[in-house]
C-alpha cells in the first residue's frame, strides 16, 4: 500500500506547476496528476479508476518518481524486456553515444537491442531519452584545416582600426568568386500530411562563374559574369569597382588568398599610375571573415532552395538578384550579411575523422 504525504512542499509545488502548465504534454501531466492524488492519500486503484488506467500503471509511475523524480516521469520508452534502462545501462549508453557520435537513432536502437535486449518501438522515445541524458542533435561545422587563431585576431584588429580611421573619401568592399550550379536544392518544408513535395530534376549540370564585390555600408554590388575566374577576371572586377566609386580616393578591397588574386598581372595592374584600389587579404582557410560568403548563402536560400528553373532563367535570376535586388532591398538582407566577425579556434571543436 502506498501511503500519502510522501511529497515535500517543494515537490508538490513542482508537480502542480507541471500540471497547470498549458505546454506540458498530456501524458506527462497525467503522471503528475497521479502523483499528487497518491500524495493526497488516494489508493492506486482509486487513482487508476479516476484516470481510466490500470493500477499497475500507476504503481509503475510511482516507482519512476521514486527513482528519478520528475525526470523519471518524463520517461516514455517502449521496451521489450524492460520498461526503461537502469542507471548503469544509461551510463553505458551515454559512453557509447559520446565515443561513437551516432548519426541516427536507428544506430542507438541497434546498440540497445544487442547490448541490453531492450527494444525501442518509437524514435521519439529514444530522442526523449537522449535529451534527458544531456545530448543534442548537432550538425558538424566545416572548419579550415590551416586556420590560425592569432591570424584571425590580427585580421579583426586591423579591420577595426581601418573602420575607425576610414576617411570620408574611402570605401570598403569584400570580394569573392562564386560558382552557382544549375540545380534545385531540396530542403525541408511544412506541408499537409497528404501532400508529398517533390522537385523536378534539372537537365544538365551547368554553372555560372561570377566574380563579385559587396559594400556592406550601402549594399552596392559589382557582379561580373566570366568564362573563367582568374587573374583577368580579377582585374576586370577591380576595374568595375573603381568605376562604381568615381569620387572615392581609395577603395579597400578585402578578398581571399586564391592564387589568381596574387597573380603577377594583378600586381602589375595595381602598380599603374592612378589606381585607387588597395587589396587586403583575409587569413587562409577563414571564409567566415569574408561577409560576401554569407551573401552567397542568402542567394541560394532565395533562388535554389525548393525552386526549379531552366538554365537561362536560373542565370538571369542569379544575376538579377545579385546586381539589382540586393542593392535595392539591402535593408532586408543586411542583418544576414554582416562584418560581425568572430575568432574560430579549432581546438574548441571535436574534429571528426
Amino acid at each position: 500500500m502506498i501511503r500519502g504525504g510522501f511529497l515535500s512542499p517543494r515537490q508538490r509545488s513542482d508537480l502542480k506547476a507541471l500540471l497547470r502548465d498549458g505546454h506540458t504534454e498530456q501524458r506527462l501531466a497525467r503522471r503528475a496528476n497521479a502523483m499528487l492524488l497518491l500524495d493526497d492519500g488516494w489508493s492506486c486503484e482509486r487513482v487508476a479508476e479516476a484516470l481510466y488506467l490500470d493500477d499497475d500503471t500507476v504503481r509503475g509511475w510511482r516507482k519512476l518518481y521514486d527513482e528519478d523524480g520528475i525526470d523519471g516521469l518524463r520517461r516514455f520508452e517502449a521496451g521489450g524486456g524492460a520498461s526503461h534502462l537502469t542507471r548503469a545501462q544509461e551510463e553505458e549508453l551515454a559512453t557509447y553515444v559520446s565515443e561513437s557520435l551516432p548519426r541516427s537513432t536507428r544506430e542507438m536502437a541497434v546498440f540497445l537491442k544487442q547490448r541490453f535486449g531492450v527494444v525501442y518501438e518509437s524514435r521519439s522515445g529514444l530522442i526523449a531519452l537522449l535529451h534527458r541524458l544531456g545530448f543534442e542533435y548537432k550538425r558538424p561545422r566545416t572548419i579550415g584545416r590551416g586556420m590560425r587563431v592569432d591570424e584571425q585576431q590580427a585580421f579583426i584588429g586591423d579591420y577595426e582600426k581601418l573602420l575607425n580611421s576610414l576617411a570620408c573619401d574611402e570605401a570598403i568592399v569584400f570580394a569573392d568568386a562564386v560558382h552557382p550550379v544549375y540545380a534545385a536544392r531540396a530542403v525541408g518544408c511544412w506541408a499537409r500530411p497528404q501532400d508529398t513535395p517533390a522537385i523536378a530534376q534539372t537537365a544538365g549540370r551547368g554553372r555560372l562563374n561570377i566574380h563579385g564585390a559587396l559594400d556592406l555600408e550601402t549594399g552596392k554590388t559589382a557582379m561580373i559574369e566570366v568564362e573563367t575566374v582568374d587573374a583577368a577576371s580579377t582585374i576586370k572586377l577591380l576595374e568595375t569597382i573603381e568605376a562604381r566609386y568615381p569620387k572615392v580616393a581609395l577603395v579597400h578591397v578585402f578578398l581571399d588568398n586564391a592564387r589568381y588574386h596574387h597573380a603577377v598581372l594583378v600586381k602589375q595592374w595595381l602598380a599603374q599610375t592612378g589606381r585607387r584600389i588597395k587589396l587586403h587579404f583575409i587569413p587562409s582557410c577563414c571564409p567566415h571573415l569574408n561577409p560576401i560568403e554569407r551573401l552567397w548563402g542568402v542567394m541560394h536560400k532565395h533562388l535554389t532552395h525548393n525552386r526549379w528553373r531552366d538554365f537561362h532563367a536560373f542565370a538571369d535570376a542569379v544575376l538579377s538578384f545579385l546586381r539589382d535586388k540586393v542593392p535595392k532591398r539591402w535593408s532586408d538582407f543586411c542583418d544576414s550579411v554582416t562584418d560581425n566577425f568572430r575568432v574560430i579556434n579549432p581546438k574548441l571543436f571535436r574534429v571528426l575523422v
